[in-house]
């Protein structure tokens, strides 16, 4: 049906993709599912979806490979769904372009919230004034945000990033030289008021430093830590 955004669920278990169907199409969404990491890949390339809810732990393709193919040619948004709650299976699914992570158990509820809120996008975002020569074009010493074509660059280089590592950037950079808590961020980028962990936000921010030092440490020393408070965006004006 028109207007109707279609989610692709990306898991071998029958009870959790029932659940999460049923869940889901509650809200009006259209769903799509596979039951594998290879036909998860298939379908992500032959059609558009809206969102991909993808599992971790999967037969043939697991989920990290699975996220790494499906980046290789679109963006599309991607939660990450997984028993493995460790730190290091977060990062990994965060490096491998997962844009949220969700660990079983859960409440189909919180998926719906979690859905939903990654879904929005926020249609009011501040822009910043500092050196802007276009509406939605933030130019700073050490790098540039072209909100219109999601593209961000230092030393001319373009920076490869997921959708939320972008949407972080660019909220701090809107509203540069202001402290953020991990709980404000969450609020103002994730979407999330009553529930998220707090680790996502250090996760995203660790990643974005990295990708961005990899083209200008000075542009990744722009995201600055303000210890025992959160995270801001600082300008150099000298």
């Amino acid at each position: 049906m028109e207007g109707q955004q279609k989610i692709l669920i990306v898991e071998d278990e029958d009870r959790i993709r029932r659940l999460l169907r049923m869940y889901l199409e509650r809200e009006d969404f259209i769903i799509v599912e596979a039951i594998d990491g290879n036909e998860g890949v298939k379908l992500a390339k032959e059609q558009p979806f809206d969102l991909i809810i993808l599992d971790l732990m999967l037969p043939g393709l697991d989920g990290i490979r699975v996220c790494k193919a499906i980046r290789e040619e679109q963006m599309t948004p991607v939660i990450m769904l997984t028993a493995k709650g460790e730190e290091s299976n977060r990062i990994e699914g965060f490096e491998s372009g997962a844009d949220d992570y969700i660990v079983k158990p859960f409440s189909p509820r919180e998926v719906v919230l979690r859905v939903k809120a990654l879904l929005r996008r926020s249609q009011a975002m501040p822009i910043a004034s500092h050196h802007a020569t276009a509406k939605n074009v933030l130019v700073f010493k050490y790098l540039t945000i072209d909100n219109d074509a999601h593209r961000v660059t230092a030393n001319d280089i373009d920076i490869t990033l997921t959708p939320k590592e972008y949407e972080l950037l660019y909220f701090l950079a809107c509203n540069h030289d202001r402290v953020y808590d991990r709980e404000q961020l969450l609020k103002e980028v994730w979407k999330y008021e009553f529930f998220g962990d707090l680790r996502t936000v250090d996760t995203h921010i660790k990643r974005l430093r990295e990708k961005l030092s990899k083209v200008s440490k000075e542009a990744a020393q722009m995201i600055v830590t303000v210890w025992g408070v959160g995270y801001k965006f600082e300008v150099d004006d000298a």
